[in-house]
């Protein structure tokens, strides 16, 4: 009778060290999922803010930049210089790492969704580097600027735009 007693009491501790087991395991799952979904979270609003710091790095580049001509201004871009890169954009294909740049005017958007070309320039209101489309909206907020003659005198225009990016896909 004793030996049936001590069998029983081996049977329950070793159920009991698998229900405690598994409910470690069912534990260290949820877990798991949960941590696993706040790094796809994490990981998604790395890939954005990396998006946005390569638009402003474009920016400040200098085939794009206002330098010194309209004052130390950071994220300025001189919409002079756009539209001579936009005639010899081949020649810089592969230099930016992006397959498309486009700059829109915020304000004033009087010439909302014109594109810009050497004809309508400067009065239109979005400027693609690329025929094909953005794909993706990566973007920064921009100053766009450039020299305008009024009454004989030279001024620097500024506007507030967009300018986006559709960075290129990187085969691993």
């Amino acid at each position: 009778m004793v030996n049936k007693k001590a069998q029983m009491k081996i049977q329950q501790m070793a159920f009991m060290l698998v229900a405690v087991t598994l409910f470690f395991i069912l534990v260290g799952m949820v877990i798991l999922v949960v941590y696993l979904s706040s790094l796809r979270e994490t990981s998604n609003i790395l890939e954005n803010e990396k998006a946005m710091r390569l638009a402003s790095k474009i920016a400040n580049s200098p085939e794009f930049s206002c330098g010194e001509a309209f004052g130390a201004k950071v994220r300025c871009v001189d919409l002079d210089k756009v539209m001579v890169l936009k005639q010899n954009v081949e020649l810089y294909r592969n230099f930016w790492g992006v397959d498309n740049i486009m700059i829109i005017k915020i304000y004033p958007n009087e010439f909302d969704g014109v594109d810009c070309t050497s004809e309508n320039y400067p009065n239109c209101g979005q400027i693609r580097l690329s025929d094909s489309d953005i794909s993706s909206e990566y973007s920064n907020y921009i100053t766009l600027c450039r020299k305008e003659t009024k009454d004989g005198e030279i001024y620097n225009k500024c506007e507030l735009a967009r300018i986006l990016i559709d960075p290129r896909e990187v085969d691993e």
